[in-house]
């Protein structure tokens, strides 16, 4: 019986992929051996030792220890792609928004209460002070083409749009779902430079960290559009003000309001809404459960943010997982191990990512803790576990 601790309110209809007579769900649990988490911040959390892996229901883990994790060998996922068109939907929206002004011109409206019949003609009147341009025919740049940025890149497509992208990173995968018709920037400067619209989908990291400063605003065209769902960092506030005042930047759409730029009339603060939806929270959590059993059950790892991708199908053998610094000789010892307790390897995958490997072992015959706990003793090995056969 697996024990999952579930933070925040994680939807049904995902914790319905854990069946109940092999998990136990709870908000408060003892010697949990996964956790289902949202925004819930884990940094001050004392992580138990029976800690096995974390699932995090929605693409970002800034309110996950990564690294305190990656040293206890605990497996950290998220789920990319779950809430993609929730966000993609509020990018559609934003653009419209940052266009044609039509929160200001609500909230104008909003204010004409108690005109009684002069509302009508007031508002022939004065609508003209809300006109913004369309956005069929604009270039849009979408720096950042994960499952995110390809939906964006393809539907504004559909909507008459000319679209540039750019991403030096793009996956396979990625790039198979984006439509033909994308352009490929060979640079962030180059896209910067052409675009009515620009829209952010990176990570946030060391090198993405403020990546829209002075020095790119000012490559920018007069009066761009610029619509930040994915991190607010992405943006030096103090260089992004300086460029609304100048008028370089013509609006901005953000995600992730903040003080300094609540005051700013050329700024659309959202209240955090892009994943929002009730499909994209059953979505997030349907993926972030499903994942966690298939690691807790088999082993396999997917959508880890720490460990590298390493799935193996079953063949009903014993199995061992081993969590290891990437580094030389590591597969020959564990191997050593085995053969000295006489255990034959039948299939093994082994994979890396940085400073981390991981590695499925399945073996014929009978494998015990004993074993096992020669393996960790491995000096490197951060982790290891059997999972019997069945």
């Amino acid at each position: 019986m697996f024990k999952i601790q579930a933070l925040n309110k994680i939807a049904s209809i995902g914790l319905d992929e854990l069946p109940r007579d092999s998990f136990e769900i709870a908000s408060e649990i003892l010697n949990p051996d996964g956790i289902l988490v949202r925004s819930a911040d884990l940094h001050a959390l004392e992580l138990p030792a029976s800690l096995k892996g974390i699932a995090r229901a929605g693409a970002g883990v800034n309110n996950i220890p990564i690294d305190k994790c990656s040293k206890r060998g605990i497996v950290v996922f998220n789920t990319p792609g779950a809430n993609a068109n929730g966000v993609k939907e509020l990018v559609i929206a934003a653009m419209l928004l940052a266009s044609r002004r039509i929160i200001p011109g609500v909230e104008w409206v909003r204010g004409l209460k108690g005109k009684g019949k002069e509302v009508g003609p007031l508002v022939e009147k004065g609508k003209n002070d809300f006109g913004g341009p369309e956005i069929k025919g604009k270039k849009l740049g979408v720096v950042g083409l994960g499952a995110i940025g390809v939906m964006v890149a393809n539907d504004a497509l559909a909507l008459g749009m000319d679209v540039v992208g750019y991403d030096p990173y793009i996956s396979i995968e990625a790039a198979w779902g984006l439509a033909r018709t994308v352009k490929r920037a060979t640079s962030l400067d180059q896209l910067l430079s052409q675009s009515d619209f620009i829209t952010l989908h990176v990570p946030l990291m060391d090198a993405t960290k403020g990546m829209l400063g002075r020095e790119k605003f000012a490559i920018m065209k007069k009066g761009v559009r610029i619509v930040n769902l994915a991190r607010g960092a992405l943006v030096k506030t103090a260089d992004l003000k300086e460029a609304l005042a100048a008028g370089t930047v013509g609006c901005y759409v953000t995600d992730f309001p903040e003080d300094d730029l609540l005051d700013e009339k050329n700024v659309i603060p959202i209240p955090h809404l892009g994943a929002s939806t009730p499909e994209a929270e059953d979505n997030c959590a349907i993926m972030a459960a499903r994942q966690m059993k298939d690691f807790l059950e088999l082993g396999n790892v997917k959508n880890s943010v720490n460990f590298p991708a390493c799935q193996m199908p079953t063949t009903g053998r014993a199995r061992i997982v081993v969590g290891n610094a990437n580094v030389p000789n590591m597969v020959g010892q564990i191997t050593t191990v085995l053969a000295a307790d006489k255990i034959n390897i039948a299939d093994m995958m082994n994979k890396s990512a940085g400073e981390l490997a991981y590695n499925i072992i399945d073996v014929e015959g009978d494998l015990g803790e004993a074993t096992v706990a020669k393996v960790r003793k491995i000096e490197g090995v951060i982790m290891a576990r059997l999972i019997p056969k069945g």
